[in-house]
């Protein structure tokens, strides 16, 4: 069983830092999805797919994949960068 440890992106309609602290371990999918033939609707028979667990912080997602002996892998977070510029700056 995989798995992928991520730390939880900000949505595009999210002006706060709310739930952006959160790490989130999420199963990789064991199945690829197919059509339903009478509603058209995606979905396969992998519950796994369904589990998002959240953690505080990497190294405690870390540990419980490695207790329950899940292959894990991180995906590290890019560093942000800001552009400091004066509101003058818009009219240069």
């Amino acid at each position: 069983m995989q798995a992928r440890i991520y730390k939880r992106p900000k949505s595009a309609m999210q002006s706060g830092k709310a739930l952006v602290d959160q790490w989130i371990l999420e199963f990789d999918p064991a199945e690829a999805k197919k059509a339903d033939p009478l509603m058209g609707w995606s979905g396969s028979g992998d519950t796994q797919a369904q589990v998002q667990l959240k953690f505080p912080d990497c190294a405690a997602a870390q540990a419980y994949a490695e207790k329950h002996g899940i292959s894990a892998r991180v995906h590290a977070v890019p560093p942000k960068t800001l552009k400091l510029q004066a509101y003058a700056d818009n009219f240069r």
